[in-house]
């Protein structure tokens, strides 16, 4: 695994892409307190924000896709349950970043989407990230029930490879996840960890990186 995870995390051609880690889906008051719950549960929140942390250290982009939806509901799908589910919601859906994974402003890329099940199509993400030279993505957020599987399988289609620590993702019920991840991600993408991760991008750092000396 590790030597995988070194072959394919070249900081110089590698992104970091959360998903949906907002206020919105993972604060007090998410659209969906289950997911929120799960990922509660599984420490995504604070693992997303070590990765994100250690990417920007190496000069790595982090890109934040998040959902958003007007109040009018005007622009968003209206054809699937999940879209009627969010549209039905008590509280709003906040499109801010949670201030648990320590976004960076004037570093980070932030990519909405108005309507859509992923953030691969239609965001800019894919234009994004060739103009950032990015051959591989470090794919983080939620959920693995829906988004999770249209970023990586887009990414996967567009010939990127696909890197997703476990620890960093979540869905709902967790048994559900666990089986994706299992039976389906690990056919199109590397399964690693967050640490795995971070020491593999640092295994391939170089002094001078991102201006910074030895």
């Amino acid at each position: 695994m590790a030597v995988v995870l070194t072959e394919l995390l070249d900081p110089a051609a590698t992104a970091v892409v959360t998903c949906e880690c907002q206020q919105g889906v993972l604060g007090a008051d998410a659209v969906f307190p289950a997911l929120a719950a799960a990922a509660a549960q599984a420490g995504l929140v604070g693992n997303v924000a070590r990765l994100c942390a250690a990417a920007r250290a190496l000069g790595v982009p982090v890109v934040h896709c998040t959902a958003e939806r007007r109040a009018d509901g005007r622009g968003a799908n209206t054809n699937a349950r999940l879209f009627a589910a969010a549209a039905r919601a008590a509280t709003p859906f906040d499109p801010a970043l949670h201030p648990g994974i320590g976004a960076d402003p004037a570093r980070d890329f932030v990519l909405p989407r108005l309507h859509g099940l992923g953030p691969f199509q239609d965001t800019g993400l894919s234009s994004l990230l060739r103009n950032l030279g990015a051959t591989t993505l470090v794919v983080t957020g939620v959920s693995l029930n829906v988004a999770l599987l249209e970023l990586t399988l887009g990414a996967v289609d567009a010939g990127l490879q696909v890197v997703i620590p476990a620890d960093a993702v979540a869905g709902t019920p967790p048994a559900y996840a666990e089986a994706v991840l299992a039976h389906t991600l690990a056919l199109v993408a590397t399964l690693s960890s967050t640490h795995e991760v971070i020491g593999a991008l640092h295994a391939q750092d170089t002094p001078g990186r991102d201006g910074r000396d030895s």
